[in-house]
Formats: C-alpha cells, structure tokens, sequence
C-alpha cells in the first residue's frame, strides 16, 4: 500500500483538511460558546472531532479501498449554535448520543443504502454539480480580496495542468502559500497557542425536550444536508459507497465522541470530491490513499488542537478560496457533463443543479436535500408525460392514393 503512495494523494488530503476546516470551524466555536464551555470543553471539543473525522476516515478508507472521507456535521453544527440555548452541556451531551444511536441504528438496518439507490445517475452528478459550484465560484470571486495572490494561483493551476498535472494542486497550494506569506497576507503569528491539551469528558444527561428539540433535528439534518451529498459524491466519482457501513462507523464515532465534543459525524461530500477527483489521482484505485492521508492528516490537527487551529484561523481568505475552487474545478465540470448528457434526464437534472446552487433552507434542512427531492420529483413526472407520436408525413413519390370506391 505504501509503495503506491503519491505525492498527489498526499497534498489532495491537506487540502481537504485545510478546506474542512476554514470553510466551518467558525460553526464550530459559535455551537460551543453557545453552550457557554469552558476553554477545556472547547478544546476537548475540536480533538474529539479532528480524531473522529480521522480514524473513520482511516477505517473506511483502507476498509473499503475507496476514497471514503468523513467530516464534521456543519449543518448540525450551525442547529447547535442556535438550538443549545438554555441548554446544560450535559443535556446536549445526551442528545449527542441520542443522534449517535439513530446514526447506529439507521447503518445496521440498511434502509437509507436501498433509498440511495433509486437516485438516477444523472440526479446525482446535478447534485454534486450544485452543491461544489459555489466553492468553484469562490476562487473568482475572490480576485476582488486579493487580485494578486489569485492570479499567481491561476497561473500556476495552468502550468500545472500543462506540466505537472497530478501535482497541480501541491504547485497551486505552494505558490499560494508563499505569496501570501511575502505579502504579509497571514494574520498575526502572536495568536497562534502552543499548549498542549487533554481531552475532557462530560456526563450526559438525558431531558426528553432536549432529545427531541436538539438529538432529532440533529439526526435529520445530518442524513439530508451530510449523508445524502456524501453518497451521492462517492457515486458521481463512479464508486459504489458503503453506505449502511460508513453510517454505523460514524454512528459509534459519534456514540464514543460525543461525551468529548464529537456532537455527529457523518459522509463528507465537498472534501470527498478533492480526494476522489482526478487531481489526486489518475488510477480511481488508489485515490483511496488520499483520504487515508486526510484521515492521518486530520488525527495530527485533532491532535494539535488548539495551535493548528488557530493556525488555520490566520491564513488569508482569498488563499483558501482559492485553494478550494480550483481543486474542485473538474470535479464540477465531470458532474455538469454527465449530469446533462442524456436528452431524457436534462431537465430534472438542471432543477436539481439549480436548487442546490440556490442556496435555499426550509425548517433548517439545507438546499441540497430539496435538490434531491425537487429533482426526484421533476423526473417522476416528466418520465410519465406521455411521448409524442412523430407526424407521418408521406414520401414525395409516394403515388397519389386511388379514388374511393363508389356504388
């Protein structure tokens, strides 16, 4: 396994770290001052989470030999920043669990695998499609912030992808990093903690107002807005996911984690689409080695808590737009193309494609679970339109037909 180890695989999984975690973790501290924790508890908080995201995505990984990357909930987490209010650590330790069980619960049935397998292919690369072209779109939105260290980044894109391509996102991140750094452009080293830390468990404890306003909205959102996109990238990138196997792998991470901090994990989908795309590499049978390195990656942030984080915290902006537009640019145009390839399909697919950019939310489910249904929904009823017949016309010379016969 070692021996086919690459550069490419390693640079696509710092990247999917470093975008995992500048694109949320603000999220991720609003949940626990929300919770008013003390500084232990947080820190406790972001090694529980940076483990949990590792070592499930270490074990599906290497397990399924396929580019399964775990994340954080960050639609559970933006529920939590508003719905933990009033609500005892302990308490939201026990809905934690409480998300941990269904999470279990819902891998070892198998039902949500026998439901992902009725998306038609060309829904799912829509989705995909939709979900990542605002992160695509970030990288040229962000030559307003900084024109200069966007440009050096498209340039060397460019001549990576003539001279270099499967180092092109390494070339892209060095380039970035190194102009950023000559410019002044990352925030004030000072910040940076150096401490070490030891994680802290709180004991749960159990309010069924609690469970049913925190635990249930919080198993919802992270099966519509987490698992479903996670499945469905793995799909577009042609792999067949171990759905019910990665649900009860994060389900019991979640279970173990959550007295830590690690409030639900589930399917990446954006990071995901960095590791299982051509970038990392060209063989779609070793790119599982770049969300291995995603997973040793994040078990070193997890681990370093507090100083990577804040190191994370103090780089520029338009760097990490950059970084992510770019590494996730064939990756949308792969989905788009085989999203709209098939004339029977093109209209649903484009309904889903266009609610998942939309950015929509309704009752706290984000835009790309109504993608999917809105989009389910448009090729149910168009496939049942029925088909025209062509007009028969009649050849030019074709004789002209004989008179009706007459009494």
């Amino acid at each position: 396994m070692l021996s086919q180890l690459k550069l490419s695989h390693l640079a696509a999984g710092a990247i999917a770290v470093l975008v995992g975690y500048t694109s949320s973790v603000a999220i991720i501290f609003q949940a626990i001052e929300s919770l008013g924790a003390s500084q232990a508890q947080a820190n406790s908080w972001l090694m529980a989470l940076g483990m949990g995201m590792g070592l499930t995505s270490l074990i599906l990984s290497l397990w399924f030999r396929m580019p399964v990357l775990t994340a954080w909930s960050t639609p559970g987490a933006a529920l939590l920043a508003i719905g933990l209010k009033d609500v005892s650590i302990s308490q939201a330790v026990g809905a934690f669990l409480f998300c941990g069980l269904l999470l279990t619960l819902t891998g070892i049935s198998g039902w949500f695998e026998r439901l992902a397998r009725l998306i038609p292919d060309s829904i799912a690369n829509a989705l995909l499609a939709g979900i990542l072209f605002n992160f695509g779109l970030s990288a040229f939105l962000a030559l307003n912030q900084d024109t200069a260290l966007v440009a050096s980044m498209g340039l060397a894109f460019l001549a990576g992808r003539l001279w270099f391509a499967r180092y092109t996102m390494l070339g892209v991140l060095l380039v970035g990093a190194l102009w950023a750094a000559a410019a002044g452009s990352f925030g004030d080293l000072a910040q940076l903690d150096t401490s070490l830390h030891m994680p802290e468990a709180v004991p749960p404890s159990f309010s069924l107002p609690v469970i049913l306003g925190v635990g249930l909205p919080l198993y919802i959102v992270t099966m519509c807005s987490q698992n479903m996109p996670g499945v469905v990238t793995l799909r577009a990138a042609g792999y067949t996911p171990p759905v019910s196997a990665g649900l009860t792998v994060t389900g019991i991470a979640t279970l173990i984690l959550a007295p830590f901090g690690g409030f639900a994990f589930n399917f990446a989908a954006i990071t995901a689409a960095i590791c299982a795309g051509p970038e990392a590499d060209d063989d779609p049978r070793t790119r599982y080695l770049a969300s291995a390195s995603a997973g040793v990656f994040y078990c070193l942030v997890g681990l370093g808590g507090a100083t990577v984080i804040s190191l994370f915290l103090i780089a520029p902006k338009a760097l990490i737009a950059g970084v992510a537009g770019l590494a996730l640019l064939s990756t949308i145009g792969n989905s788009l193309s085989q999203a709209l390839q098939g004339a029977g399909g093109r209209e649903a697919a484009l309904i889903t494609f266009m609610t998942a950019v939309s950015g929509i939310s309704f009752w706290g489910i984000g835009a790309a679970f109504w993608a999917l249904l809105f989009g389910l929904l448009a090729n149910s009823l168009l496939h049942r339109r029925p088909e025209q017949a062509p007009p028969t016309t009649q050849p030019a010379t074709q004789p002209p037909l004989p008179a009706a016969p007459t009494d």
